[in-house]
This record gives structure tokens, C-alpha cells and sequence, in this order.
């Protein structure tokens, strides 16, 4: 498995039981998930995925397609040679979307996923009419500060910002051009997590998610807005903990 540019390994665990993909929201990095990784060594090796545009790889073109973004993780997963551990998925936000079809284009190949966990997302089918990509800089960082997903120290930083918005408009592209293509529902478990003060992503549409998995589903509010996993760590770590188990999965 490539461990460089696509695929970062916090806290290698070759000992672990199974493994997690985790992949970032709007304008996030591999970095995000440094204190899950952290958390959940040695009994699960976290992968954390570091998508083009950003950090390290900010050189690197933002790619504005969830599927295309998908693509490229599968890729990078498939050159796991005799790594047959359980491999498991957890996405917050855009990184849910990125996640289900991680998920489904591994189950189309033969390796279904143990688990995916997806966070602050309606279901892919509900996508809703948005054109947040489409607005000035300044309408860009609005967005940002009412989802209170970004330190507000550094939304006054016009060279932070210069750096980092080219990453989130993309992203944000590749969100709201998203359309879900037919095809099979998962063969794995779902749980999907969800702050019961989120702004932009209600309770119902997250609950629309079980029509995307013919295993077991599970809905868990917890308190907070869009980024309530920050201060529910441990609430969502448990979550991850108990759903991400060893487990054979239909195909």
C-alpha cells in the first residue's frame, strides 16, 4: 500500500485486527484525523487520506468529482498486497460521500467493506441544490465560519486563507455536483453519526442513509453543530470502536 502521498500512516499498526480508511471533510487533510489515529492504536490501524490540494499537497490540483476523488483512494487501497485485515471506512461530511463510494466500488470488486461509518451527511441520494463553490471569497469564508469547521484565528489570515480557499472551493465543487449513480446497496454495516445542532444537515436526511445497505443500520445523534465530533471525540471513538469489530461481509 502506498504510504506517501495519498495514504498516511499516523501510528502503524501491523499487529491490528482490522483497519480504518478515514477521509476528511471540505478543506480537510489527513492531519484531522492524527487524534482518532492516536486513540485507536494499536487495536486499530487508522488510514488517514490526504487529498491533492492542500498541506504537502498543495501543489497538486484539486480534484473537484467525489467519484474521481474515489477512484484514486480504491487505487491506492488496491496495492495492499497480502494485507487481508478487515478494512473498514469512516468519512465526516464530503469525506462520507468520498467513503460510500470508496465502499461501493470495493463491494463491485469483490471486497466489500467491514463497516461504514459516515458523519455530518444526509443520505446521497437527498443532495440538495447548493452553489456555495460559486461565491466570492468572502461568501466562501461565511460559509466556513457558520459551519464553525475552521479556527476563526485563521479566516482573518488573508495568506492563510489565499492558501487554503482554492482547496475548499473545490471540494465544495465536488460536493455539490455530486449525483449518485444507480447501483447495489451495500453488503455491510452503516452507522451514521450526525450533531443535533448541525446548520446545514438535518436528522431526517441522515436517517435516509439506511436505504443504502441491505446489513444492520444504525442512527446516533450527538450534541453539537457540523464539527460536534470535535468536542464528542470519545463518544464517537466508542461508536467506532464497537462498529468497526472483525466481521465476514456478505458480497
Amino acid at each position: 500500500m502506498t504510504d506517501d502521498l495519498w495514504i498516511r500512516k499516523f501510528h502503524p499498526a501491523p499487529e491490528a485486527r482490522t483497519r480504518l480508511v478515514c477521509l476528511p471533510h471540505a478543506g480537510g487533510s489527513a492531519s484531522f484525523y492524527f487524534p482518532v489515529s492516536r486513540a485507536l492504536s494499536p487495536d486499530i490501524e487508522v488510514l488517514a487520506v490526504q487529498y491533492p490540494g492542500r498541506q504537502d499537497r498543495r501543489s497538486e490540483p484539486v480534484i473537484t468529482e467525489v467519484g474521481v476523488l474515489a477512484d484514486h483512494v480504491v487505487e491506492q487501497l488496491g496495492g495492499a498486497g497480502d494485507d487481508d485485515r478487515p478494512l473498514a471506512l469512516f468519512g465526516h461530511s464530503m469525506g462520507a460521500l468520498v467513503a460510500f463510494e470508496v465502499a461501493r466500488r470495493l463491494q463491485a470488486r469483490g471486497t466489500a467493506p467491514s463497516a461504514l461509518v459516515v458523519s455530518g451527511r444526509r443520505a446521497p441520494h437527498l443532495q440538495r441544490e447548493a452553489h456555495v463553490h460559486k461565491r466570492s471569497d468572502d461568501g466562501l469564508v461565511a460559509e466556513l465560519k457558520a459551519l464553525s469547521g475552521t479556527d476563526a484565528d485563521l479566516l482573518g489570515d488573508e495568506e492563510i486563507l489565499r492558501m487554503i480557499l482554492p482547496a475548499i472551493r473545490g471540494d465544495y465543487q465536488a460536493v455539490e455536483t455530486y449525483r449518485i449513480a444507480p447501483g447495489p446497496a451495500l453488503t455491510c454495516p452503516l452507522l451514521a453519526l450526525v450533531g443535533d445542532t448541525d446548520p446545514r444537515v438535518d436528522v431526517e436526511g441522515v436517517r435516509g442513509w439506511a436505504e443504502h445497505t441491505d446489513a444492520d443500520f444504525e442512527l446516533t445523534v450527538l450534541p453539537g453543530g457540523h464539527f460536534y465530533l470535535v468536542h464528542e471525540q470519545e463518544a464517537v471513538l466508542s461508536a467506532i470502536r464497537t462498529r468497526v469489530a472483525a466481521r465476514p461481509v456478505a458480497v
